[in-house]
């Protein structure tokens, strides 16, 4: 039956407003723009969960993945470990021969013939005898010994991958009822609501363009600064005006314009994104192709493996929703953001690291 023209003018009313909504939020709403209405920011909070289910919904994927993996090499080491202890239980009777005999004075002959010898040839010739079932009884000893400790390790390494499984486990158990919880209240909003329909189209269209377009787009960010932080100590060494040195203390002060200029030179897509330091916070953001990205984050000291400067994000905002901590630790995970002090000067290694005022300022000492 054809549409009357109400129902075409309703149909049409629906569609437009759908399309002026997904405008809306995929393309207008940085999020550090100014507060939403009410409705709005109701609206944004529902797709911004429906965003976080999906991401959370990759960690589990990625945390069921490195399960299974674990969980192979754990039979694969159990098997490993049933040859060994076959090996080490042929060789336990030989070795317990060996010390029965040396305790139960089954060896005592030996002393007996060296000390009974009629000339230096016969001395000799029980000397090597000796040597020989000395030799021997060392042998089967020593062998027992090592298959002993390589089955002891394997237990060792079995049971830390055991430790790893339970901790894996639970984090698989710690994500699901994250997306469960967001889910029953997804659905609890959304029952509520005379536009659930319209909104269900929304967010399959904003998880659509997050990941066919936004993760992309945020991945070659990242991806730009990893590379241009392997050559920023060079960079630095070039810059004598940075590194400051008094005594044996050494201190690079990097101001934000300096570093946007140094990413500009390594790549043009930092030609649309710039740096800032506030309050120990390093905060990017930028727009491309009607999107918006802002990440905030902060570094810190490690020194293990290796004493470095690590950066660690907080925040990872896309036009205008907030992306979950899952999705911000595997980019930490894929992406190495760090920066090396020994690769300035090998006999370096960093103390202290400050942003604000617009500057980052890394303090520096000798290696001891």
């Amino acid at each position: 039956m054809p549409l009357t023209l109400p129902a075409r003018r309703n149909r049409f009313s629906i569609a437009a407003t759908s399309m002026l909504l997904i405008f809306l939020f995929l393309f207008r709403l940085p999020a550090w723009a100014e507060p939403l209405p009410a409705d709005e920011a109701d609206m944004h909070a529902l797709l911004e969960k429906s965003l976080s289910v999906v991401e959370i919904d990759k960690e589990i994927i990625r945390i069921q993945e490195q399960k299974q993996q674990l969980m192979l090499t754990m039979t694969d080491t159990e098997k490993q470990l049933l040859i060994q202890e076959q090996q080490i239980a042929d060789k336990q009777e030989e070795a317990g021969n060996v010390l029965r005999a040396y305790y139960m004075g089954e060896r005592d002959f030996l002393l007996s013939a060296l000390l009974s010898f009629d000339s230096l040839s016969e001395l000799f010739q029980m000397l090597d005898y000796a040597e020989i079932i000395l030799t021997q009884d060392k042998h089967t000893l020593n062998t027992y010994v090592e298959q002993y400790k390589k089955v002891k390790v394997g237990y060792e390494k079995l049971e830390a991958r055991q430790n790893e499984l339970s901790t894996i486990e639970q984090q698989l158990k710690t994500q699901r009822e994250r997306v469960v919880a967001l889910e029953k209240q997804l659905d609890e909003q959304l029952a509520g609501r005379s536009d659930a329909d319209r909104i269900r189209i929304l967010m399959k269209e904003l998880t659509s363009y997050w990941e066919t377009a936004g993760i992309a787009e945020v991945k070659q960010y990242f991806r730009a600064l990893s590379k241009a932080m392997q050559k920023l100590p060079s960079w630095v060494q070039e810059n004598k005006q940075l590194l400051e040195i008094k005594g044996f203390q050494y201190t690079i002060r990097v101001p934000e314009d300096d570093l946007n200029t140094f990413l500009r030179e390594q790549n043009d897509i930092f030609n649309h994104f710039s740096f800032e330091f506030i309050d120990d916070k390093v905060i990017a953001q930028g727009k491309r192709d009607n999107m918006e990205i802002k990440i905030s984050g902060h570094y810190t000291i490690e020194n293990d493996p290796k004493n470095a400067i690590l950066f660690h994000v907080d925040e990872l905002i896309f036009n205008g929703f907030s992306l979950p901590d899952t999705t911000r630790s595997a980019l930490e995970k894929e992406f190495d953001l760090g920066f090396y002090p020994d690769l300035i000067v090998s006999f370096l290694k960093a103390n202290a690291v400050e942003m604000k005022d617009g500057e980052l300022t890394i303090k520096l000492s000798l290696k001891l």
